[in-house]
Parts: C-alpha cells; structure tokens; sequence
C-alpha cells in the first residue's frame, strides 16, 4: 500500500473543494451574509490539502488498492471538511458531519430543525454540495486533473455507480469530462425551466442542484410543497426521472443513437416500475384516501418518483397515509434508480439481473442440462458479474438488518429504525415514523447519528468500496 500516494491526492482533492467553496463565499458576499463560516473553511481546507499534496509525492503506479482507499477516504475527508461552515454557522458537530454527508453522498436527511432561519449562502453550500457528490466529485476530480492515466482508471472504478463500469470514451478522465458536460447542460436547463414557471433565480438554482443529484435538499421546511404549483411539480418530476436514467445513454442518445434509451432494458424495466408503483399509489390515494383522481395522481406520481431515484423531496406528508399507499413507497425504496445515474438504492439493473436470474434457476429445475444464460441487452451476462450482484445483495441487506437492529437498540421505534436504515443506505433521504418528510433525524440518538452516517457512506460508494478497506487482507502487503 502506498500510502504517500494516497496523502498526496487527498491533499489535491481538498485543494479544490477549498476552490469550490469560494463559490459558496460570493453567495455571502451578495446577500449580506456573514463571511466568517466560508472564509475560514476556505483557508484551513486549502491550507490542509497544500499541506498534504507538498508533503508527500505521488506515483504514476497506483494499484486497485490505492484507489478503492482515494475513493472511500476522499469521500469520508471531504465530507468531514465540508462541514466546517456548518459547524461555524452554529451547528453542533456531529450534526453538521451528518448533513454534510448527506449532502455529498446525495441522501438529503437533515438534522436541521429549522432550515429558513439558516443564511441563504449556508443552504446554497447545502444544495450544492448535493450536485457535487451527484455525479460524483472524485469524478469531477479526474476530470480536470491531468496525467491521472492508469491512476484515473482505478478511481473510476472504485466511485462508478452500478456492476459493471460505463465508459464512452477509451480514455477515462474524456469519459468523466463528457459525463460532466451532461450533468451540467442538463442543469443549465432544468434551471431555466424553473425560472420560467416562476421561481426566483436563487430557488431554481438550489432545487436544480438537488433534483439533477437526486438529493432532496430543499431551503424550505416543506420542500417542494412550500411551492404549491403544478407545473413547478412536473417540472422537477421530469428532471427526476431524468437524472435516475444512465448518462452514458443521455450522452448517446444526444449524441449517436436517439433510441439508446429506449433500447435498454434497464431504462425499460426503470419505466416499468414508476408507471406500475404510480398506478398503484393513485389507485390507493384515490380509494382508500377519498382524494380526487387528479390529485392522488399529481402525489402519486411526484412521490414514486421521487422515492424510486432516491430523491426525497416532498409534496405532501406521505408519512400521514394509509399503509398500503406506504407499502408502495417501501417497496421501490428497496430499488433505487439506474446504474449509471445520480440516483442511489440497489439500482435496477440489479434488480432485474436478479429476477432473470431466478427465473433461470426455476427453468433449470425443469430442465437442468439446459443451458440458459442471463442475458441484459440481448448479450450475457458473466457468471462472475451475477455472483458480485448476489454478493452485492446480500452484504446490503446484512448492513440495513444491522443498523436497523442497533437503531431499534437505543430505543427508537421499529418503522422508524427500518426506515432510517434503508433511507440511508440507499441514500434516499425521508422515511417514515420519526424520520418522515416533514420530519428530520436529530431525534436519532447520537451513536444512532454515527451509524447513519457510516450508512450514507457504504451505500454511496456501492458498499463494496467501502466494506473492502475494512477487511485485514486490504492492509496486507
């Protein structure tokens, strides 16, 4: 292991959120804020990251280990960073951690118990930190740092979403910029979307960063339902549902072929699950609820999609519906939005790779010479990526039945302990109980708050990167 390496570009990582964060610092100045959280978060974050990167000399020989180790305690550093405005702005410790993991790992549970009374440029850093870790800031980082060459390959391994790695280009610090491009363009325009239906430049810009992360960060306590507009509702619904598609496909469906979407059979299967789990929550709004049939539809489909990308914004206290509406929203919590996307949970492709591969193993039992691979876009898939996928699923559910039991430990209620589990770990925001919408998670006791945030954590990175570097043979020479 070479840990020089690994010091070194952890100190260029936090040289350039130092960077970022003066962003954050001429918000302040425009409104009148105070200067002080981000002067200072700027100067001891840069100082760190020059102290670390002059300190130790880099390699142009990294290992998969180096960057599985990058990745995890890039993430973990600069979320701890990150929280300096927020501790300076008079937010305790541990909390101002929590929110700012969930800001980078794109969660959005707050612990903040009154979000208006924080200063605009605070909520902006907020929001932002949000677009940051949705296409993934080491991704950001490869892209416009030069000579990363094999190095680049290795991170982008450890961060990309999903089983299997995604590259347009052979080079991958071109595939990292042209995934960029996308994310930003496409919030260029959700932006002016969002002004034309009426919103200040400032609300637009916030809720843009959040919606194209699949975040859920909003400045008001209501979220999106502080709005109370239609239109401001679809808007977002459609970004959505666009940034919990693969943007590789975005990216060739603009550029190469226009039918990459709809060709594929995850972004077919994603469709699949929203319109179903819609026509479900409509149906339960409308019957079990008495709500009028256009009104459960605008809830329903607003919260399917919302819940599936793992977003977590809120029209409406779902917390307060009938429990076969809820049902509904539990069940595609477990899923998640597509490899590739901004999105979290388990991802669909896994989700869909695993009921073909139970469909493959009740063929086989009927026919067991037969030979029946799993195929996902017409080729098939290797047995060692279906063995990952198991892999994969079960260490998840191993992470939310412990975290849930620990959480129902210290006291709190099994369906909020449930739901502040996967919430987490599939990086989706809201639960349901103490944690719902309209809610926050200060109510989790301390130590709770510290496995909650070591959830965020594991289930941004895919739980493998994360798990990997706590193992003994890691640290193996």
């Amino acid at each position: 292991m070479n840990h020089g390496v690994i010091l070194n570009v952890l100190g260029r990582l936090l040289r350039f959120l130092g960077a970022i964060m003066l962003l954050p610092l001429l918000v302040a100045i425009y409104y009148g804020d105070s200067l002080y959280p981000f002067l200072t978060a700027v100067i001891i974050t840069g100082f760190t990251g020059i102290l670390l990167s002059h300190r130790y000399s880099s390699s142009d020989e990294w290992k998969t280990r180096e960057g599985f180790a990058i990745v995890a305690f890039g993430w973990l550093s600069v979320a701890i960073f990150g929280s300096i405005p927020f501790m300076l702005d008079g937010i305790a410790p541990v909390n101002a951690i929590f929110e700012s993991m969930s800001g980078f790992t794109t969660t959005g549970a707050t612990v903040l118990l009154d979000i208006e009374s924080h200063t605009r440029s605070i909520l902006f850093w907020r929001s932002m930190t949000q677009w940051l870790g949705g296409m993934g800031i080491i991704m950001l980082f490869i892209a416009i740092l030069p000579k990363l060459g094999v190095a680049g390959r290795q991170l982008f391994r450890a961060e990309a979403p999903g089983p299997t790695e995604d590259k347009i280009k052979p080079r991958i610090r071109e595939t990292a910029k042209i995934l960029w491009l996308v994310y930003f363009t496409i919030s260029i325009v959700e932006i002016i979307a969002l002004v034309l239906a009426d919103l200040s430049l400032y609300d637009a810009v916030t809720h843009t960063f959040t919606t194209m992360a699949c975040g859920g960060f909003s400045p008001y306590s209501e979220s999106i339902a502080a709005f109370d507009s239609p239109l401001v509702e679809g808007i977002i619904t459609f970004f959505m549902l666009v940034a919990g598609a693969n943007f590789a496909l975005h990216y060739r469906t603009l550029r190469t072929d226009r039918s990459s979407l709809l060709k594929d059979d995850e972004f077919k299967f994603y469709l699949f699950i929203v319109s179903f789990a819609t026509l479900i929550l409509t149906f339960s709004l409308w019957d079990d609820m008495g709500e009028e049939l256009f009104t459960a539809f605008r809830f329903a489909v607003f919260q399917v999609v919302s819940i599936t990308t793992t977003t977590g914004f809120a029209t409406t206290d779902f917390n307060l519906w009938v429990d076969s509406a809820k049902i509904v929203l539990l069940a595609v919590m477990f899923i998640g939005g597509c490899a590739g996307s901004t999105s979290g949970g388990v991802k669909v492709v896994r989700f869909l790779l695993l009921l073909k591969y139970a469909r493959r193993a009740l063929f086989k039992s009927i026919h067991p010479r037969a030979v029946k691979p799993v195929k996902f876009n017409n080729k098939a898939v290797p047995d060692d990526v279906m063995q990952a996928i198991v892999s994969f699923v079960v260490i998840y559910l191993m992470i939310f039945a412990i975290s849930t039991a620990l959480l129902s430990l210290m006291g709190m209620d099994l369906i909020s302990s449930i739901t502040a589990s996967i919430a987490t770990l599939g990086n989706i925001g809201p639960g349901f109980g103490l944690v719902g919408p309209m809610s926050n998670f200060d109510v989790v006791p301390f130590v709770g708050k510290l496995i909650l945030i070591t959830n965020m954590w594991i289930g941004r990175l895919e739980v493998f990167t994360v798990i990997v570097i706590l193992t003994p043979e890691f640290w193996k020479r």
